[in-house]
C-alpha cells in the first residue's frame, strides 16, 4: 500500500444545515487508493467482491474492512514496525477528499469535470475499475470521487449537527456511512459531502481506504 501524510488543519465539514467547522489537531497517513481485492485476499483469504479483478477496489461489509485493518495490524512485520491500521473517520475522509478545497468536488464546482478524477454512472459502465485509473486529487489520492463508496469509522448521525469530530472520535448511530459515491451513482451523488447510509450489509458498491499510525505518529488513547 502507499500513504500520503495528510496535514493538520482545519476545514467546514459539510454543507448547508449541517456545515460546521472540525479541527484536525493531528497529521495522519492516508492509502492514496482503496483496498484493492488481491491485498484483501492476501489478509483475509477470501473475496466476496461482484466484479472480479485483483487491481479493482474489494467490497465488503463494515465489519469485514474493521476485521481486515486489524489482522493486518497483527501481522508480524507490522507489529514490528509499530503499524497500526483503521478507518478513516467521517472528518478525516472529507478533510482528505476536499484536499484544501471549498468547493463540491476536490477539483471545483463542476459536474463536466467529474469524468477525469471518478468511474461513476456516466462512464463506468456499471461495474468497478481498477484504482489509480483517474487523476488525483491536490492531496495525491485517487478514486476519492466514485468507483466505490468508502466505509468511515463512525455511525450515521441521522440529525445535523454541530459538534467539532476530532481525527480519533466516533460517534455512535443506526448505522455506518460510505462515503464519496460509486460506480453507479449520478454526479451530485460524488461529491465530497455525498453519503450512502447502510446497515452495516454487503451490497457490492462500498469498500474502503485504511489509515496508518506509525511508531512515530501514533494518536493518544
Amino acid at each position: 500500500m502507499e500513504f500520503k501524510l495528510i496535514p493538520a488543519g482545519t476545514f467546514i465539514m459539510g454543507e448547508r444545515d449541517k456545515a460546521h467547522e472540525v479541527r484536525l489537531t493531528k497529521s495522519f497517513k492516508m492509502g492514496i487508493h482503496e483496498v484493492t481485492q488481491a491485498q484483501y485476499e492476501q489478509v483475509m483469504g477470501v473475496n466476496f467482491s461482484k466484479f472480479k479483478g485483483a487491481d479493482h477496489p474489494v467490497s465488503v461489509r463494515w465489519k469485514d474492512a474493521v476485521e481486515f485493518c486489524n489482522r493486518l495490524s497483527n501481522l508480524p512485520a507490522e507489529k514490528a514496525a509499530g503499524n497500526v491500521y483503521r478507518l478513516p473517520t467521517e472528518a478525516e475522509w472529507e478533510y482528505a477528499c476536499r484536499a484544501g478545497s471549498t468547493t463540491k468536488y476536490s477539483f471545483g464546482d463542476s459536474a463536466s469535470d467529474l469524468g477525469f478524477y471518478a468511474w461513476y454512472a456516466a462512464n463506468s459502465g456499471g461495474r468497478t475499475h481498477p484504482v489509480g485509473g483517474k487523476k488525483p486529487n491536490a492531496w495525491g489520492l485517487y478514486d476519492m470521487h466514485g468507483n466505490v463508496w468508502e466505509w468511515s469509522l463512525d455511525w450515521e448521525l441521522g440529525e445535523p449537527s454541530s459538534h467539532p469530530f476530532t481525527s480519533v472520535e466516533s460517534v455512535p448511530g443506526s448505522a455506518r456511512q460510505g462515503l464519496g459515491g460509486c460506480f453507479g451513482t449520478p454526479a451530485d451523488y460524488g461529491s465530497v459531502v455525498a453519503r450512502f447510509i447502510d446497515s452495516q450489509g454487503r451490497n457490492g458498491t462500498i469498500g474502503f481506504r485504511v489509515v496508518l499510525l506509525s511508531a512515530s505518529k501514533r494518536e493518544e488513547p
